[in-house]
């Protein structure tokens, strides 16, 4: 096994360009299998979770071929009736975005059930309300059975607004008969995407980037060719420690549009950068001072559903506050696990005091010392990289295959960003 390196204290400078959205690419090569036509995916980014994803697909059928390094040109003509292999499944939550296009366009499939980070209880239910809304039936024990002997439109209230419970049902209304309104649908960037790459295969998608879609049935998608957008986890993590570091960097491609609510909770706790065009700015110079709520209390970061400041974003914010003058309270409703990693950064000299599995109560400055740390899934691994980059002396991260699940050579990037971090066998 591999782990990091990382020599601390050493402010980051340069430019960087982030990789191809890990949550939009996918769904997108799930969405590929609706077709029999050839799709070319620009900006693909090579980790992973994308790996098992395309291992996936191809076990399906789909034929991938790589045009270059981040281009690929999927073609799936017919879909192979296969068992999905159970350690694939196991290993990404995004393998149960398999079930809409199969189901749509091949009336069955028997889908082991997914994994993905240890987060705290991850339910599928809204994916099932909504396939069986669509005309699918569906049992379970140990493994998913699902069957269609034809889709039809549907008014389809989610009962949350799931990011993949809304791609799933998107992809599967796209071949359906007659219209679906979809409500309560999420409206994330990566879901936007999915939409719009759909409408270029010839699905007909109205509403997006609203929480009500409108989807009317085709029956049948062409080929065609999308680009994926920057992911903006990884646009905020070296924000982050371009911050934490005391550094300065220029951020190519950033997806700046879609960052406005997280632009507002930096704010709250001193961060502020400069945008050029699609460029965004980091500066040497932050005040990182928490700002009070109006009365003088505590102020609160709560993450919500899009466009609200995002779960997977709280654990590289908090990290931050380890930085800022002032005290915060960081509360993430969501994920029964997800504030668990700051044990580690208490161990490095933090002060937090978990309250509960769902918020914790930051008190900062502190000085962050190095120490052996192991990464529990992705993007509490990333943000315990933000600690070690800003602590005294060196630290090592283990299990860092949890870092590069969603990361592309994250190492070689900060090092063009001065960091001083190595790969070495463990």
């Amino acid at each position: 096994m591999e782990e990091f390196v990382i020599e601390g204290g050493h402010p980051l400078r340069g430019e960087v360009t982030p990789s191809g959205n890990k949550n939009a690419a996918l769904p997108l090569l799930a969405a590929c299998l609706l077709t029999e036509e050839p799709v070319i995916l620009r900006n693909v980014p090579q980790i992973r979770d994308v790996q098992i994803m395309r291992n996936l697909i191809e076990s399906l059928g789909a034929v991938v071929e790589e045009l270059d390094s981040n281009a690929w040109r999927i073609t799936t003509k017919e879909l192979i009736a296969s068992h999905l292999d159970p350690d694939l499944c196991r290993k990404i939550r995004a393998s149960i975005l398999i079930a809409g296009p199969v189901l749509a366009r091949a009336g069955s499939l028997r889908l082991p059930p997914p994994g993905g980070d240890v987060i705290g209880r991850r339910r599928l239910d809204t994916h099932i309300l909504a396939l069986r809304a669509l005309g699918a039936n569906i049992a379970y024990d140990r493994v998913f059975e699902i069957e269609s002997k034809g889709l039809h439109g549907a008014n389809i209230l989610l009962d949350e607004a799931s990011v993949t419970a809304t791609e799933n049902a998107v992809m599967a209304a796209a071949l359906a008969k007659g219209e679906t309104i979809l409500r309560n649908a999420a409206s994330e960037p990566h879901v936007q995407e999915v939409c719009q790459f759909l409408n270029i295969l010839g699905a007909k998608i109205d509403g997006i980037g609203s929480n009500t879609l409108r989807i009317t049935g085709v029956s049948k998608l062409n080929g065609g060719e999308f680009t994926i957008g920057p992911d903006l986890m990884e646009v905020v993590s070296y924000i982050g420690a371009a911050v934490v570091t005391r550094g300065e960097i220029r951020i190519h491609n950033a997806g700046v549009q879609h960052l406005e609510m997280v632009e507002q909770v930096f704010h709250r706790l001193g961060v502020h950068w400069k945008t050029d065009g699609d460029d965004l700015i980091v500066p040497a110079e932050q005040p990182l001072v928490i700002a009070s709520d109006l009365d003088g209390a505590v102020p609160e970061i709560k993450t919500n559903v899009w466009p609200a400041f995002p779960t997977d974003m709280a654990s590289i914010a908090i990290t931050m506050a380890t930085q800022a003058s002032g005290s915060v309270l960081f509360h993430d409703w969501m994920f029964s696990g997800r504030m668990y990693f700051t044990d580690k950064l208490v161990g490095m000299g933090a002060r937090i005091i978990l309250c509960d599995p769902y918020r914790v109560l930051i008190q900062g400055p502190t000085q962050l010392y190095s120490e052996r740390l192991e990464s529990p899934d992705i993007r509490a691994g990333m943000a315990l990289l933000l600690a070690a980059l800003a602590a005294k002396g060196t630290s090592t991260i283990r299990n860092i295959r949890q870092i590069e699940r969603g990361y592309e050579k994250v190492d070689e990037k900060l090092r063009q960003l001065g960091a001083r971090i190595t790969r070495q066998m463990e």
